[in-house]
């Protein structure tokens, strides 16, 4: 259910909110769980309902980094044929594709399903310590706004939607065996979208 936001009045900038996509200002509202605020001009999402708190936001950043650990040292899948049989994980892919013709792929890999989601789990864990006892971390805009750059650059969910591919076309010719880090980074590409989307922005409000 949505609902058109008003206009802010004046130059008040108490409570106000600017849409990203058109830079119009309304003032901030209280919405209901099934509402959301949309611009009137050009129809852009400004504002949802908070969904979950910041203790348990920091909870799930948590678990990110224990799911983050699994994704990168446990194997994303193993291949067996005739007796051999191999593993490989994040770190591998990225390593194999540096010894080729395009190592700048590789560089670009290595941001996308590694370091860019490290990087946000970090950032929310430091930030959310903090507003737990309702206090802005230091260096709490330069954190917001690296957060608000990393999220275009984190692509686990390629990630997985390439290696459930890779495992079904092999499947036919191989004997592959997901392994934990697949589980691993089909949870934590879940949990990212989640703990670091746009409803992040709250935090500037809440602390």
């Amino acid at each position: 259910m949505a609902s058109v936001a008003e206009r802010a009045p004046g130059t008040a900038l108490a409570g106000a909110i600017i849409c990203e996509y058109c830079d119009a200002v309304y003032q901030r509202t209280q919405l209901q769980p099934s509402q959301r605020a949309v611009c009137s001009r050009c129809g852009g999402v400004l504002q949802r309902p908070v969904r979950i708190t910041v203790q348990q936001r920091l909870a799930l950043s948590i678990t990110g980094a224990v799911l983050l650990a699994f994704a990168n040292l446990y194997p994303v899948m193993s291949i067996s044929m005739q007796g051999l049989r191999n593993a490989a994980t994040l770190w591998d892919s990225v390593m194999i594709l540096s010894h080729g013709s395009i190592t700048f792929i590789a560089l670009v890999v290595a941001l996308a399903i590694i370091l860019a989601p490290m990087l946000q789990v970090a950032l929310l864990i430091w930030l959310l310590a903090f507003a737990v006892g309702r206090r802005r971390a230091p260096g709490f805009a330069m954190c917001m706004r690296a957060l608000e750059g990393l999220r275009p650059w984190s692509m686990l969910e390629v990630c997985l939607l390439g290696a459930l591919v890779a495992v079904i076309k092999l499947a036919g010719l191989l004997q592959v065996i997901p392994g934990i880090g697949l589980v691993a980074l089909a949870a934590l590409s879940v949990l990212i979208i989640l703990i670091a989307g746009r409803d992040i922005r709250d935090l500037w409000e809440q602390v």
